[in-house]
């Protein structure tokens, strides 16, 4: 059996391989991928796996974007740190996954269940799946002011930042309110039709994006509102999921 491999965490991957191997040592693991753009240029070159480990969340967006690049009609077996409503549908489709940090009796069933049941992922079931799983999205938030608790909507947020060790959801009208939750674990809770990792810092929702400036060595500089007094800078490897996530 061939398999390939999707995490761009060096020790989780090594993890992974290391299960693998404990569970037969026959398996080939063909290579160990760390985003989506690699991803992409694997595929055009060479032969497909059986099976397919694969991070959810990667160097350069979600995982999910490989599907959408890539008519992939393999087995997955999804990764992840946070067992959420999309992990459950995953579940219920007959589509296993490993929770972090990964677990060897876990994986042992998985890969049991991919060769009795042989599930198969395909852009269609991604596309239906996410769409299934709209309204489970995060609408608001629970937000402690003081002494006082005030709930903030999702749709007057118009993004989140970490600044000084802390993740901020600045409102539309200027305000900034502590959140608890890390940027990662946004990612995971909105939805990422309205909400995108424009980098390290900032999650942004598509309005708050005032204008998109060209900038050097391929990456793009961002205005957002309320402005942010920093550069707001788009790495080259997510200008173009950042491109098309813009597009819908």
């Amino acid at each position: 059996m061939k398999v390939l491999l999707f995490e761009d965490e060096r020790l989780n991957a090594e993890r992974l391989e290391e299960l693998i191997i404990r569970y037969d040592p026959a398996i080939e693991i063909l290579a160990v991928l760390e985003s989506v753009k690699e991803g992409i240029a694997w595929f055009a070159g060479n032969q497909l796996p059986d099976l397919i480990f694969m991070d959810i969340r990667l160097a350069d967006g979600l995982s999910f974007e490989l599907f959408e690049y890539v008519n992939l009609e393999i087995p997955v077996i999804f990764t992840t740190a946070y067992d959420d409503y999309a992990i459950r549908a995953f579940k219920v489709n007959s589509v296993d996954y490993l929770v972090k940090p990964l677990d060897f009796s876990e994986l042992r069933v998985a890969i049991d269940k991919f060769k009795k049941l042989r599930p198969v992922v395909s852009p269609s079931f991604i596309r239906k799946m996410l769409s299934e799983n709209s309204r489970q999205y995060k609408s608001r938030f629970l937000i402690k002011v003081g002494e006082q608790l005030k709930h903030l909507e999702t749709t007057d947020i118009s993004y989140f930042h970490f600044e000084d060790r802390m993740v901020m959801a600045v409102t539309v009208r200027g305000g900034s309110l502590p959140v608890d939750y890390s940027l990662d674990q946004l990612e995971q809770l909105l939805n990422p039709a309205e909400f995108y990792r424009l980098n390290r810092k900032i999650l942004a929702c598509v309005s708050s994006i005032a204008k998109i400036h060209t900038y050097f060595n391929g990456r793009l500089k961002l205005e957002l509102i309320p402005p942010v007094s920093e550069d707001v800078i788009i790495s080259r490897q997510r200008v173009e999921g950042f491109k098309k996530w813009l597009g819908g």
